[in-house]
C-alpha cells in the first residue's frame, strides 16, 4: 500500500506522468474495435429480449427433484411453437419461458407440468405477458433513457461548461453501446433487471467522469493567462492526478459485482442475478475506461480548436514547451531543507 500511495503521490505531483490525452488516437482505435464488434453482434445476433419486452409466458415450479431436461421434454412434447427457454433457479426452482400462447396452449403447458412433476396447478407460478404490454415497457425505457441523457447534459452544462457536457455524453453513449453489444454477443436475455443495470452504469460512468472533469477544470482555470502549459497538458496532468483514485474506486466496485456474476450466477446457479450482474460488470469496466481514456481526450480535442487555446499552444511552443513536471514543481511550495539560520556573529571589537 505504501508503494501504491507513493506512486499516486508522484502522479499527483507530476514527477511521473502517462501521456493519455496526447495519445487519444490510440484510445479511439481501441474503442472503435469494440464498437465495430458491438455493431456486428447487434446486427447478426441481436438482443435476446425477455418476455417482459416481447411478450410470452413464464412457468416457475418449486420442487427440488425438477431437472432442466425433464421440464424441456414435457413442454416440447406438446408441440409449443417458438423457442422454449428452461432455466434452473437455485436448487429447487426451475423456470420455463415460451413465446406468446393462447389460453388453450397455456392450459396444455400447465397440464403437462402438473402431470410430469406431480404438482398442483396452483403451485405453478404462471405469468402471461402480452406483446402490446412489452412494447409499452420498451417505449417507456427508451423515453426514460433519452430524458436521463438530456437532464445530465443540462446539468453538466450548467455546473461545468457545454463542451464538458458533450464529452461526458459521448463517453456515456460509448459505454452503453459497447455494453449492449457485449450483452448481445453473450446472449443473455434482456430483462427489467438488465435495464436497471444499464441505468446504474450510466450513473457510475458519469460520476467518475465528473470527478476527472472537476480536476481538469481546476487545472485549466487560468491556463490561458499563465502560458505555461497547453490545455491538453493541463488536462493530462488532471487525468494522472485522479488515475489512482479511479482505479481504486473501480476495483472496489467490480469486486462485489464480479462475485455475484462468477460465483453467484456461475457456480451457484443464481440465474436471476446473471442479467443484472453481467450488465453491471461490463458497464463498470467500460465506464472506468471511458472516464480516463475517452472523455478527457475528447474534451481536450474540442477545447484545442478554440482560437484562445491555439494561441496558447503557440506561446508554449515558442517558450520551448516547458515540461509539465517543471511547472508543477514550480507551483508547489518548497519543502526541501535549506541552510539553517545561523545566529549572527558579533563583530570583532
Amino acid at each position: 500500500m505504501a508503494k501504491l500511495s507513493g506512486f499516486g503521490g508522484r502522479l499527483y505531483s507530476g514527477e511521473i506522468s502517462f501521456n493519455i490525452v496526447e495519445n487519444r488516437k490510440r484510445w479511439y482505435s481501441i474503442s472503435a474495435v469494440f464498437i465495430i464488434a458491438s455493431m456486428a453482434a447487434l446486427g447478426f445476433q441481436g438482443l435476446h429480449l425477455g418476455i417482459e419486452f416481447k411478450g410470452g409466458a413464464s412457468y416457475t415450479i418449486n420442487k427440488a427433484s425438477v431437472t432442466v431436461e425433464q421440464a424441456r421434454a414435457s413442454v416440447e412434447n406438446i408441440g409449443i411453437p417458438g423457442e422454449v427457454i428452461v432455466q434452473k433457479i437455485g436448487d429447487s426452482k426451475i423456470r420455463i419461458q415460451t413465446g406468446s400462447l393462447t389460453s388453450a396452449e397455456s392450459q396444455a403447458v400447465e397440464n403437462a407440468l402438473t402431470s410430469t412433476f406431480n404438482v398442483t396447478a396452483e403451485s405453478i407460478d404462471t405469468q402471461l405477458v402480452g406483446p402490446s404490454w412489452g412494447k409499452e415497457i420498451t417505449k417507456k425505457a427508451l423515453y426514460g433513457l433519452i430524458a436521463f441523457l438530456l437532464a445530465v447534459m443540462l446539468f453538466l452544462a450548467m455546473a461545468f461548461e457545454p463542451k464538458m457536457a458533450i464529452a461526458a455524453i459521448v463517453a456515456v453513449v460509448h459505454d452503453v453501446f459497447i455494453t449492449v453489444g457485449i450483452y448481445a454477443l453473450v446472449g443473455f436475455d434482456v430483462t427489467p433487471a438488465t435495464v436497471i443495470g444499464f441505468l446504474t452504469i450510466l450513473g457510475y460512468s458519469l460520476y467518475d467522469t465528473v470527478v476527472v472533469f472537476d480536476k481538469v477544470r481546476e487545472n485549466t482555470k487560468s491556463v490561458a493567462a499563465n502560458s505555461k502549459m497547453t490545455y491538453s497538458q493541463a488536462a493530462n496532468l488532471a487525468v494522472n492526478q485522479t488515475l489512482v483514485r479511479s482505479a481504486n474506486t473501480s476495483i472496489i466496485a467490480l469486486l462485489p459485482v464480479g462475485a455475484i456474476l462468477f460465483v453467484g450466477a456461475g457456480l451457484l446457479g443464481a440465474g436471476t442475478l446473471k442479467d443484472l450482474s453481467l450488465a453491471l460488470f461490463i458497464g463498470l469496466a467500460v465506464g472506468t475506461y471511458s472516464s480516463v481514456f475517452i472523455a478527457p481526450p475528447f474534451l481536450a480535442q474540442l477545447r484545442e480548436k478554440e482560437p484562445a487555446m491555439q494561441a496558447l499552444a503557440k506561446r508554449v511552443a515558442a517558450r520551448g514547451g516547458a515540461p509539465v513536471v517543471a511547472e508543477v514543481k514550480a507551483a508547489r511550495p518548497s519543502t526541501g531543507s535549506g541552510p539553517r539560520n545561523q545566529p549572527k556573529r558579533k563583530g570583532r571589537k
